[in-house]
């Protein structure tokens, strides 16, 4: 391989690449604002100007090609010269907003005025002033003034999502950017640009003044917003999430995802309608109940029903363990065949992420053998109306019941479900289980492509959901006491679905013997043929890939 030295460190490096991309890939940083490994290069911001033998003047990184046997000098007196310059140029403008602006503790700007700049200005005349809280669409807010005119979000636009919504309008220091005319900047991947904006120009309007990055604590997790299972980082604060980031996995997401997961699939883990404690449903009305209470009245009741009188509903929304345990504790009943939903929504998908099938497990249904297409809405509808099932157990469903649905469900004599939140199921159901989020709980989904993700704990509950590998602890909470205010998060009394199915069973006298969601896989891997040999160091933390004749076959 063809090889160059970079600050008297020879690297290889492979034919094509830039000298930006050869020192990355070797672990040596270059400043820079504009590159992005994912788009076009622009060269605009020069901040990666760096000293090349035999060259006459400091070259740009980003869109030098790496040639063998070149000398390339990053941290030479002639090029921390010139970077110097550089952010003495872009300060000239730049707002004083470091503490009040979003982007604090996570801007490069201010990164490198640390690393890189004198520490004064000789600009002593008025600043520039541009339009600020700009809103460029429905999700995103512009300051111009922060705005040091990279063009990543314009390339992100044109390049990743596809759709030509920004640009670049005036000359010099009036530089600014806007939609075209008649365009709103609401492509379906619009706050992306949040995250690779290298200064506080572009902020989410949910996120906005919410938190200061520096008091969050981020925990790797998967999206469930669709069969994706794109990669992500759940960032908590005082036990609530407060944010969804994308987190790099080449082989599912790449550094995207898509502003509907971001926003849409979160905000149900800390709202006011979550099922806190189990529910026995007295005289028309849910009482909170004791957890023992609720699992014997769940167990005396199941045992009246023969089990061709019972539907199992399964849903893909639950983890593999969830199901997993489901399935066992359905054969306790005699029960093998099972209900489940299609929760697919036409033509909502797209070529980049999104997919139609808005469930992110509906692989490990299929791996597990319990989806019937014949076992479906329609024929759950038919067989209540008909008299023919008298109990319905729902795992953690949250089809959204047309009146029908709801009509039949009624007509069963005792229902049973697992929920986050109440809804239409709930208000039908003689026992409500309160099923931890995923947020909540460590366990694993499959995704469309038969990949294997981790979920683990974010936000913890009464019980915590406790692992080998995982301290599900944030850093403020390592170190806080119950007389800190911000240490005060409500925990709310829900269980993950094997967890509760485990302690019911010991109630209807087919115990489960499962401690945490690794002894279930565990089991899982060594009945599942699919799964042979896989465990959660497998999986690490950017899952495992099942073997294409195994995706075929399921």
């Amino acid at each position: 391989m063809p090889k160059l030295t970079i600050d008297g460190k020879e690297i290889e490096f492979k034919q094509g690449q830039t000298v930006i991309e050869a020192a990355r890939e070797n672990g040596i940083e270059i400043p820079h604002f504009c590159w992005h490994p994912k788009l076009s290069v622009s060269g605009n911001c020069r901040m990666c100007l760096v000293e090349i033998e035999k060259m006459p003047k400091l070259a740009i990184a980003c869109s030098t090609m790496a040639m063998d046997g070149m000398v390339v000098n990053v941290h030479s007196e002639k090029a921390l010269e010139a970077r110097n310059a550089v952010m003495e140029f872009i300060l000239v403008n730049h707002p004083l907003d470091c503490p009040i602006c979003d982007e604090a503790g996570e801007c490069k700007l201010q990164d490198y005025a640390f690393k890189h700049s004198k520490g004064e200005s000789r600009f002593v005349e008025e600043k520039n002033h541009k339009n600020k809280r700009v809103e460029l669409g429905p999700r995103i807010m512009f300051d111009g003034e922060r705005c040091i005119s990279c063009s990543r979000c314009i390339r992100f636009s044109d390049e990743i999502a596809g759709q030509k919504q920004l640009t670049f309008i005036q000359r010099g220091d009036h530089v600014t950017i806007t939609t075209f005319p008649g365009e709103s900047f609401d492509n379906p991947y619009t706050l992306n640009t949040v995250d690779i904006c290298p200064v506080g120009a572009l902020t989410s309007k949910d996120f906005r003044f919410q938190s200061r990055v520096w008091e969050l604590s981020s925990t790797d997790s998967v999206c469930i917003g669709c069969s994706t299972g794109c990669n992500i980082d759940i960032w908590t604060r005082d036990n609530k999430i407060q944010r969804l980031t994308p987190r790099t996995n080449e082989e599912v997401n790449s550094e995207w995802m898509c502003d509907d997961g971001r926003l849409n699939t979160f905000k149900f883990v800390n709202a006011d309608n979550r099922v806190d404690g189990a529910f026995i449903r007295e005289n028309g009305e849910l009482r909170n109940a004791g957890w023992d209470e609720a699992y014997s009245y769940v167990a005396e009741n199941l045992k009246k029903f023969k089990s061709d009188q019972i539907a199992f509903v399964a849903s893909p929304f639950a983890t593999t363990e969830d199901l997993y345990a489901f399935k066992k504790f359905a054969a306790s009943f005699g029960v093998k065949e099972f209900f489940s939903f299609d929760h697919t929504v036409p033509g909502s998908g797209d070529a980049l992420l999104m997919k139609e099938d808005k469930s992110p497990n509906n692989y490990a249904l299929n791996l597990l053998g319990m989806k019937n297409s014949a076992n479906n809405m329609e024929r759950l509808i038919e067989m209540l109306n008909a008299g023919m099932l008298k109990a319905v157990y729902l795992l953690e469903e949250k089809f959204d019941f047309d009146f029908e649905g709801i009509s039949a469900l009624s007509k069963a004599e005792f229902v049973v479900a697992h929920s986050t939140n109440f809804n239409k199921i709930t208000d039908n159901a003689n026992v409500v289980f309160p099923a931890a989020t995923y947020a909540e709980k460590h366990g694993t989904l499959i995704n469309f492509n038969g990949r294997v993700q981790r979920l683990k704990v974010a936000v913890a509950t009464k019980e915590v959901d406790a692992s080998l590998d995982h301290d599900s602890k944030s850093k403020w909470e390592r170190f806080g006491t119950e007389f800190d205010r911000w240490n005060q998060g409500h925990r709310f009394d829900a269980l993950p679905s094997w967890k509760i199915l485990t302690r019911l069973s010991a109630k209807t006298g087919k115990k489960m013997d499962y401690n945490m969601a690794e002894d279930i896989f565990e089991e899982a891997a060594g009945n599942i043929s699919e799964l042979k040999g896989l465990d959660y160091d497998k999986i690490g933390d950017l899952g495992y890939q099942l073997q294409k004749n195994e995706v075929e076959a399921v």
